[in-house]
């Protein structure tokens, strides 16, 4: 019997990437294997409730909402992660996978719209950066990069152009809450002529920046 180990799974607007505004499902999974500077969603490092492929499934349907997002922490760490998508997919969801870039991705069931979070420096999880995930990448799959200063933005505009990565799927810019002024990241992608889209986690400007559950 398939089981994962789940933090949450919750209703709510999705807050990030080219889906911005959707009502979406959330599926939290459990274990990190990335200790990012700016995390905010340590609480997924560890705790967690065993559940079974079937429960998952049930309690997803219970939200009656077509577009499901796994993330955690880093939900490529639990094996059960591939079957859970292939039952969602199976079932007719729009699955979205959010992961840090770290482990392999081709794994992942082809109808899955990956969300590959590349580290910036200012991460301190620049190293952990798996780039030969980039020739996995297909139009359906995004790439995030969540910056910090202007080291990681001129950082993030050289592997862009390392890789040709805007040339494989969408790239989306985002500023780490607090501490990047938005308009200041604004400017920087007009000026450089980056290949990118800007955005902004909109859930914590709906809702409390550090609230569980949206």
């Amino acid at each position: 019997m398939t089981e994962l180990v789940v933090n949450e799974i919750f209703h709510s607007i999705q807050g990030e990437s080219s889906h911005t505004g959707r009502p979406c499902v959330f599926v939290r999974l459990t274990y990190c294997n990335l200790r990012c500077t700016w995390c905010d969603t340590a609480y997924a490092f560890e705790e967690g409730t065993p559940m079974s492929l079937d429960a998952i499934l049930s309690r997803v349907a219970s939200f009656r909402c077509p577009l499901v997002e796994i993330t955690g922490g880093e939900p490529l760490l639990q094996e059960g992660v591939h079957p859970l998508c292939t039952a969602l997919c199976d079932a007719g969801y729009e699955v979205l996978v959010e992961t840090s870039g770290s482990i392999d991705i081709a794994a992942l069931d082809s109808r899955v719209k990956r969300i590959v979070d590349f580290k910036c420096p200012g991460s301190g999880m620049v190293k952990k950066n798996l780039w030969a995930n980039v020739g996995a990448l297909t139009p359906l799959d995004e790439v995030k990069f969540v910056i910090r200063d202007r080291e990681d933005f001129e950082w993030v505009v050289a592997k862009i152009r390392e890789h040709g990565i805007d040339a494989r799927c969408t790239v989306l810019m985002s500023v780490v809450f607090g501490e990047l002024e938005p308009v200041d990241l604004a400017r920087w992608i007009l000026d450089a002529g980056v290949n990118a889209r800007f955005q902004l986690q909109a859930h914590k400007y709906i809702w409390e920046p550090a609230a569980r559950g949206v």
